[in-house]
């Protein structure tokens, strides 16, 4: 069993009032079991497939919060922020893993913060939904102290990059240990994340061909060429280099 997506527009079935529906939003159910399938559950995610890209479970989200899935002792009892969270996938598997987790997208898009509180809701989850804008210093990221940093096709536009990796860098700055994990399509700008990443003071711990550990029966409908990442500190360039750009 994989993904299963249903419009959701004019339902009968009383649901209608609680998720309120715009048209063309659908509900896509997301399942994670393991072998004996004796430990399973479901997520369910709201999306509008007319809205911009945050409304959207895309091929990276699903691979990422698989992934949480499959490291979900990791995750249990974790402090987790998710950062360009969208429709919140990864974070909420990690949520239901037993993590604390905060879910974030960009203050300017309160339709993508509403949309992830829905969501919160309808999976009976309690995570903390912020707003938080990369690159800009405000009191919402003083107040996060991550063990983890998820993200997953947050290197979308090349000219969000150096603020992606500024925040990444003060939160993995902010509690010592930590890593972030990432999902990205290699597309052309595959030269410019290894270049920040060197400028901001990380490097990669591990670094995986992200269909490698799907099961088949959820291989089907995605594609790309998608790796997952896994970066930290090297704290030898990242204090002096974050201390300069916040000044």
């Amino acid at each position: 069993m994989g993904e299963r997506r249903n419009n959701i527009e004019g339902n009968a079935g009383g649901d209608e009032k609680e998720l309120s529906p715009k048209p063309m939003t659908t509900l896509s159910l997301h399942y994670f079991a393991d072998e004996s399938e004796k430990l399973a559950f479901s997520i369910s995610i709201i999306e509008n497939i007319e809205e911009e890209y945050g409304l959207y479970v895309w091929p990276c989200s699903v691979i990422l919060a698989e992934y949480v899935w499959q490291q979900r002792l990791r995750f249990s009892g974790a402090s987790v922020v998710e950062l360009g969270a969208g429709t919140s996938l990864p974070g909420l598997v990690a949520a239901k893993v037993g993590a604390d987790v905060t879910l974030t997208d960009n203050a300017t898009r309160p339709e993508v913060l509403d949309n992830m509180s829905r969501v919160c809701d309808l999976n009976k989850l309690k995570c903390n939904v912020l707003g938080l804008t990369w690159g800009i210093w405000d009191a919402s990221i003083f107040s996060l102290n991550p063990k983890i940093i998820l993200g997953a096709d947050v290197f979308y536009e090349a000219s969000a990059f150096d603020d992606l990796f500024a925040t990444v860098t003060f939160l993995l700055q902010s509690s010592p240990g930590s890593v972030f994990i990432t999902t990205y399509h290699n597309r052309s700008g595959h030269h410019l994340i290894e270049f920040l990443m060197v400028k901001w003071g990380l490097k990669c711990m591990k670094l995986l061909d992200g269909f490698s550990f799907m099961p088949s029966y959820k291989v089907s409908g995605l594609s790309g060429n998608i790796q997952l990442a896994e970066l930290a500190l090297d704290r030898k360039s990242a204090e002096e280099t974050l201390s300069s750009s916040v000044t």
